[in-house]
This record gives C-alpha cells, structure tokens and sequence, in this order.
C-alpha cells in the first residue's frame, strides 16, 4: 500500500473545536483507520503540524498524541514547502489575515466559519483563492450529521409533497460564569472580539436551508442580549455587547419560509439541542442532530381544539422513526475527507469560500434587519 503525506498547518487546535473535533475526532482519527484511502492501493496520511500562540498547550497536546511538529511562528510554517493545507480554527477577528497569508503562499485552505466578519472580506477571500488556483474549503458539518442526512433523504425521495414550511430550534443555556462556570468562551459575548449568536449561527442556518430547501432570499431578524453581565475565564465580570439570542425568519427561493430561533439563554425542552421540523403537503419530520422522526398524511392524526378539556393524545407516539439504513460518521471527519480528496484528487467540493461568503452575508444582513426593524432581501453573491 503506497502512502502519501498531506501536512497540515493546523492553527487554533488549542481551542474546543479545534482540538476535540478537527484534530482528535477527525484528521487523528483518520489516521486510526489506517489513512484515507484514495484507490489503487493508496492511502492519504494527514501529518498534522500544530500552529497557535501558547507554546506551552501547543507541546502538551503534541506530547499527548506523539505528535511532533508544532510552532508559535505562523510565517515561517506558511514558508514550509512541504506543508500542503492551511487549516483555521482561530477566533473569526484574527481569521481573515491568516487565511490571506496561507492563499499568498500558495496553500490550499480549509477553515472554519464564518471566513470574516463582514462581506467583502469574506468576497475578497474567495476572489484570492480563486487568482491563487488553490483549493478550498469551509466547514459546513451540520449537513453530515446523521439527522440531517435522512432529511436530506426524505428532501430528495419526494417525501414532503410541496414543502410548505421549516421550523428550527436551537439552543440551551449557558451558564452566566459567575456561580457555575459558563460552557462557551467569554469572547462569544463581546461584539468587539466577533462575538454573537448571529455571526455564530446564520452562517450554519444559511447552508442547512441552501443544501436541504433552497437559497435564502429574505430575513427579518430581531436579536436581544438577554444576559447582559457575564464572568470571564478568570472570574471577572464584564459587559455583554453581544447578543446572545436570534428570533428570525428566512425566505427561500421556492417559497418555503423558515423560522430559526437561537439562544443563548434557553433552557432546553426538546429532544435535541437542535431540532428543525419541516411541514409538507404529504408529511412532516422533525430532524436532530442524530434522529429524524416523520408523520405522512395517511397516518396524520385529527386533533380537535377544545381548551376545556386536558390533551389525552400522546402527540410524540405519533411519529415514526426514520431508519438509519447506513453507518454515519463524525459530521466533521465526514467532510474532512471530503476536503481531502478534492485537495488529492481533484474531486468536486462545493462548501468553498464561496458559501462562507453566503454565511457571512446572511450574519450581517440579519444584524442590519433587526438593527432596522425590517425586512431585508438577501442578493445573490457573485465573484
């Protein structure tokens, strides 16, 4: 079997997600499995080489996983030439930059969302990659996640009918850090560092409804910080200038209308920290993260509103599950190979900067919708 060394500047895997979901669950757990294979008896082996500012959490992590490469000096990996993808996890105000630096050195780029913090930054990015010839990709896990795939399924089997409608929950509450220790970074909550639910989560909501519905074409977006006062990592109080809630409604091109409401400051009552429950002419489902649930027509009961008497319909039971009728993997390690291959082989990969773009467009035309109190129409991004 003849192996084939992708290396990989990995910048931000001291972070959460970078080190728990893009290091160990992906590109380590790749290497697990034996590498990527490729065909005709070939593997890709992912060669991570760590990048980041705290020298001393860059060698812990490195020494707990064998890892050998690591440094604080992001020019002088860029400047490698055997380093072949650049890979960002950083906080988004010191993303822009970074990825500059990688497309200027020739680097395929892989990076979380959102790629900027306002849109022609996120524009200019993609028109870089593009002169450049590199190849590119955004992280866009949701659509990899178990739930989503089988509604994608039941999208693409004529399940719906004529899809009517999306509803969407997402949230829990994070701990204000004071009494309990709050389970989301401090600068989430401040505006000025890139902080906010909106810039966190419209970019996710743009590409679930484009890949699954259609394309956004309207929002009108309230938003609120219903928790004004937080503590930071070290204990001390500060202002939150960012919002921590979004209550928002989307048009898509065919008509369907979504409504998303993410918080911050909910407490959950559902089955799933995410849900959506999309409503069609012959069914309706409500997707997860991992369970997808629907109702067809033929089995849709016939409730009766009457306040005066207690509900006796066991509403839940009356769904049904979707199988899984395949194996699913991590929603990030997913794409990751998917990103690989484009990177390997040339294979097609659509989640580019480009639909980073759409996801920082429809972030700062939610803010503006709800900053103006009125609806907005989302263009369409052309390079």
């Amino acid at each position: 079997m003849t192996r084939r060394t992708v290396r990989i500047a990995m910048n931000g895997v001291t972070g959460r997600m970078g080190y728990r979901q893009h290091l160990v669950r992906s590109l380590l757990a790749i290497r697990e499995q034996g590498g990527l294979g490729i065909g005709d008896g070939a593997v890709l082996w992912p060669e991570p080489v760590l990048v980041g500012r705290r020298e001393h959490a860059l060698r812990e992590i490195a020494d707990r996983h064998g890892l050998t490469e690591w440094s604080t000096d992001l020019d002088a990996v860029l400047a490698d030439g055997t380093v072949d993808v650049y890979f960002d996890a950083q906080v988004t105000s010191a993303r822009v930059d970074a990825i500059k630096k990688a497309i200027a050195a020739g680097k395929h780029v892989y990076t979380e969302k959102p790629t900027a913090s306002d849109t022609g930054a996120a524009l200019e990015l993609a028109r870089l990659a593009l002169a450049a010839g590199i190849r590119h990709g955004v992280v866009q896990d949701k659509i990899f996640l178990p739930g989503l795939l089988k509604l994608k399924r039941l999208v693409e089997g004529g399940f719906f009918g004529e899809i009517l409608s999306v509803r969407g929950e997402f949230g829990y509450w994070v701990f204000e850090g004071d009494w309990q220790d709050a389970q989301r970074p401090s600068w989430n909550y401040r505006s000025e560092d890139g902080g906010g639910i909106v810039v966190d989560m419209f970019p996710h909501w743009e590409y679930v409804l484009h890949e699954l519905l259609g394309r956004v074409t309207s929002v009108q977006a309230h938003v609120a910080t219903h928790v004004p006062q937080r503590w930071d990592e070290r204990g001390k109080p500060y202002e939150a200038t960012a919002e921590d809630a979004a209550y928002a409604v989307f048009g898509l091109a065919n008509g369907v209308v979504a409504q998303i409401n993410s918080s911050w400051a909910v407490r959950v009552h559902r089955d799933e920290l995410v849900e959506f429950q999309v409503d069609g002419t012959h069914g309706s489902a409500v997707a997860g993260l991992r369970r997808c649930r629907v109702q067809h027509r033929s089995a849709t009961p016939r409730p009766v509103w009457n306040p005066d008497l207690p509900a006796t319909e066991p509403f839940r039971e009356q769904w049904q599950d979707v199988p899984d009728n395949a194996e699913f993997d991590n929603g990030f390690k997913a794409q990751w190979q998917l990103f690989l291959r484009h990177v390997a082989l040339g294979e097609p990969h659509h989640w580019d900067l480009m639909a980073g773009a759409r996801g920082v467009q429809l972030a700062e035309l939610g803010l503006e919708s709800s900053a103006e109190g009125r609806r907005l129409d989302v263009p369409e991004l052309t390079l």
